[in-house]
């Protein structure tokens, strides 16, 4: 029954916490504080500025620590996976949505409008990551990174996972 009652509480928020994270917090706190008593607010508020320190979206890191401190590992699975059973069931519904109509003149036109745009937030994301990179470790590192990794992914085909730790492996040795 608790592992029902985890699921409810992450579940629940991210249905209605309409506008992301920030928006259902004061949802999750609701279940979490109010409803089922599993936290006081204090304790919540811990978690919450715990949530806000660390990398990653602040409701998953908060289901996952609650649903662990509730019901364990699996607590924590059945948390992690509440918090994002909306959005994916909601992208789910639309992509096969999509998928009936990819052959619409309109659907194809949104398609061919977007791709640039990605294309272009991508570009960016690479430039900030050289950028970062250049300036956390300088450009000799840098640019061994880069061109290794091109190497890798380009002429021997191996696979990106492998790639990027290799790269994690390097810099935990060289950089460190």
């Amino acid at each position: 029954m608790i592992y029902w009652k985890i699921f409810l509480a992450f579940f629940l928020p991210g249905i209605f916490g309409y506008g992301g994270g920030p928006a259902s917090i004061p949802l999750i706190e609701n279940e979490v504080v109010d409803k089922y008593g599993w936290l006081t607010s204090v304790e919540f508020s811990n978690v919450l500025a715990l949530g806000n320190a660390l990398p990653g979206p602040i409701a998953t890191k908060m289901a996952g620590y609650i649903g662990y401190v509730e019901g364990g590992v699996f607590g924590s699975f059945v948390g992690l996976f509440a918090s994002i059973a909306p959005s994916l069931i909601l992208m789910i519904a639309l992509l096969s949505i999509l998928m009936k109509h990819k052959n619409s003149p309109k659907v194809k036109k949104m398609t061919s409008l977007v791709r640039p745009l990605i294309a272009v937030l991508l570009g960016i994301m690479a430039f900030d990551f050289f950028n970062d990179s250049y300036n956390g470790v300088g450009v000799t590192q840098t640019i061994i990174i880069s061109v290794l990794s091109l190497l890798f992914l380009e002429r021997w085909k191996i696979h990106p996972a492998y790639v990027i730790g290799g790269a994690l492996v390097y810099g935990a040795v060289f950089l460190s």
